[in-house]
């Protein structure tokens, strides 16, 4: 299964539909938390989905939520199973206290059936925004894809879990197909990664992928940002009422000008990232080993902790990890205590008394080389020996 997340083009009529479809999704899940919490006080046990799906249809026919009949029956089902699932993985300890939603907070989202979701080369169909059969009405139904022939749309394929998202700025739906394995022959070498501050990446085939946050571009982008942050910052200052800020015309137009700057830095940070892990992967080679970082641990240098923040070092993880199972390359993560700087890649001496200034490696028995570069060729021969003793 692959997912594929595509930018919708929404009409005015069409936005407003989609955020009314979010809103009612937000309540039907709001709805079944305080249904559980208010059973769970009476000392009742656990409600199933099914059953509060029932009562969910008893509460439609009341003139206080008619307005639930001009929303998709789907949209609000899923939401009650969604809420019912945070229940049960909370019970399994594999996620925190289900929590309401904020109509502040919270992203909208909603759900849209396997099976009525439609997709065309440039458009998807939303279930349910004009049921009247004209033509003309029914085009409120079609959204406009931003890219297109993204999503394929032939009669065979299965689209699982689609659902639609607003960001803040834009709307997106997601989905996910089948796709065809690629079995293409790997090589017979591997590589080791060693990430970094200095550069991104340093791979042991002698390839340097560059600090991204180091060009000119993203830093004068960074600078835009903090200004927009003290500008925004200020304002809230100016339109405080007592103990409350009220937000003028003028500090929303700043705040979402802000969230443009944001989002820009965010996307190019991650496309970048996309085309380092798609180059290493496209190379076919036997394996790849990345080493277990303790991110969490590193923010704690509160000299380097925005630099770590900014190099996305999971999300290079997760990418390259998806990536590398899609095209069948042993993904191998190498242990946390591994000391793949310290060790000398030639007599395998641990030099203990290496610090973080530097940059380049001595050995007593010569060994003088670049600590990334070193590092990157232990990382490859630590996953040299896993392969060997699997």
């Amino acid at each position: 299964m692959k997912s594929i997340k595509v930018m919708l083009k929404p009409n005015n009529r069409q936005r407003t539909k989609l955020f009314q479809y979010a809103n009612t999704s937000r309540f039907a899940y709001n709805w079944t938390i305080a249904k559980q919490q208010e059973n769970y006080t009476n000392g009742g046990k656990f409600i199933s989905d099914s059953e509060l799906r029932k009562e969910f249809t008893q509460l439609k026919k009341t003139d206080s939520h008619k307005w639930l009949n001009e929303i998709s029956n789907n949209v609000t089902k899923q939401a009650i199973k969604d809420a019912c699932n945070s229940y049960k993985h909370f019970f399994k300890g594999l996620s925190k206290y289900p929590r309401f939603k904020s109509r502040r907070k919270s992203t909208p989202s909603f759900y849209q059936d396997n099976g009525k979701i439609k997709f065309t080369a440039t458009h998807v169909k939303i279930e349910g925004f004009s049921s009247s059969k004209k033509k003309n009405k029914q085009k409120l139904n079609w959204i406009r894809l931003a890219e297109k022939h993204r999503i394929p749309f032939d009669e065979h394929v299965k689209y699982m879990n689609p659902r639609i998202t607003f960001n803040g700025l834009n709307w997106w739906v997601s989905v996910s197909v089948e796709s065809a394995s690629n079995d293409a022959p790997l090589q017979s070498e591997g590589v080791g990664i060693d990430l970094g501050l200095k550069e991104l990446a340093v791979v042991s085939d002698h390839t340097v992928y560059k600090n991204i946050n180091k060009s000119n571009k993203v830093k004068k982008l960074e600078k835009k940002k903090r200004r927009l942050q003290r500008k925004v910052s200020r304002k809230y200052q100016y339109n405080k009422e007592g103990e409350r800020y009220k937000k003028a015309r003028n500090l929303i137009k700043s705040e979402k000008h802000l969230l443009k700057v944001s989002r820009k830095l965010t996307n190019i940070r991650h496309n970048y990232l996309h085309q380092v892990t798609s180059t290493i992967v496209n190379r076919k080679p036997k394996f790849i080993v990345l080493e277990d970082l303790n991110v969490s641990g590193m923010m704690k240098n509160k000299h380097l902790s925005k630099a770590i923040q900014q190099q996305l070092f999971y999300e290079f993880r997760r990418q390259i990890e998806y990536k590398s199972k899609w095209n069948h390359i042993p993904f191998i993560l190498a242990d946390r205590w591994f000391p793949s700087s310290k060790l000398c890649s030639g007599c395998g001496d641990i030099k203990k008394d290496l610090k973080l200034s530097d940059r380049l490696y001595q050995c007593r028995c010569g060994n003088y080389i670049d600590r990334d570069y070193q590092a990157a060729i232990n990382l490859k021969q630590y996953g040299e020996r896993v392969l060997q003793s699997a």
